[in-house]
């Protein structure tokens, strides 16, 4: 069998967008399980993850339980947390079968060295948001965060996301894009020639001085993304085929 391994990203799953979490489903089931031997989701699964609490919920519990059925077929599954679901935990790890990997990793695929992160890391133009990353992934911030009461981190993480909302209509697209000069030292610095990162909802192929980055697309209201690598190519492809 060739190795099929597919990276997804940026899906921001949620109640009231049921057409995406449907084809989401449809991908699992219907391509992942019956042709991937690995899968990587590098990031924003979730449109927010409170908590590893969050599994007492029906609805992301029955979304995890679609990467464990994939797990258990004999996919290998990874995941990279990304911005909105920065907390996942060992019980969303258990619970879905998967492993979790730092941002960013490097992987090996048929030989060749492949660099992984969610993106968001290299989105140095938007200081206002850096400082923000950086907040949130303090460890002493995130232990007081998962103290507070379910009902409080409901209240602030609503809260956070219209401020985002307001934010993000207020800056140039340009700074929200990645730092190409941040780019490039990455991939100077790496054994790899090739990174693929999500976050910017920006799919593509870029050729690079040191290197080739692929971006993930994003999914929306039914329709997504994801990126293949088979007999040792990289080919990205929208899903439902268009």
């Amino acid at each position: 069998m060739t190795q099929a391994t597919y990276f997804i990203s940026d899906l921001h799953l949620s109640p009231s967008d049921a057409p995406t979490v449907q084809a989401y489903q449809q991908f699992m089931r219907h391509i992942v399980a019956s042709k991937a031997e690995y899968l990587y989701i590098l990031g924003d699964l979730f449109e927010y993850w409170l908590g590893d609490d969050q599994l007492d919920e029906p609805f992301y519990a029955e979304q995890v339980a679609e990467i464990a059925a994939v797990a258990q077929t004999g996919v290998k599954v990874f995941f990279m947390a990304g911005n909105r679901d920065l907390l996942v935990g060992r019980r969303f790890a258990s619970s879905a079968q998967l492993t979790v990997l730092p941002d960013p990793s490097l992987i090996y695929l048929q030989g060749q060295a492949i660099l992984l992160g969610h993106g968001d890391r290299y989105c140095t133009d938007d200081i206002a948001y850096q400082r923000y990353r950086r907040l949130t992934h303090n460890p002493i911030v995130q232990w007081i965060w998962l103290h507070l009461p379910k009902k409080i981190r409901d209240q602030q993480i609503a809260n956070l996301r219209l401020k985002s909302q307001k934010s993000n209509k207020n800056k140039n697209r340009m700074i929200m894009d990645v730092n190409l000069a941040s780019i490039e030292t990455e991939l100077q610095r790496s054994p790899a020639r090739v990174l693929i990162h999500g976050h910017t909802h920006r799919p593509a192929q870029h050729q690079h001085q040191h290197g080739i980055r692929w971006v993930i697309p994003d999914w929306k209201k039914g329709h997504g993304g994801y990126l293949l690598s088979q007999h040792g190519q990289i080919s990205l492809h929208m899903y439902p085929d268009s």
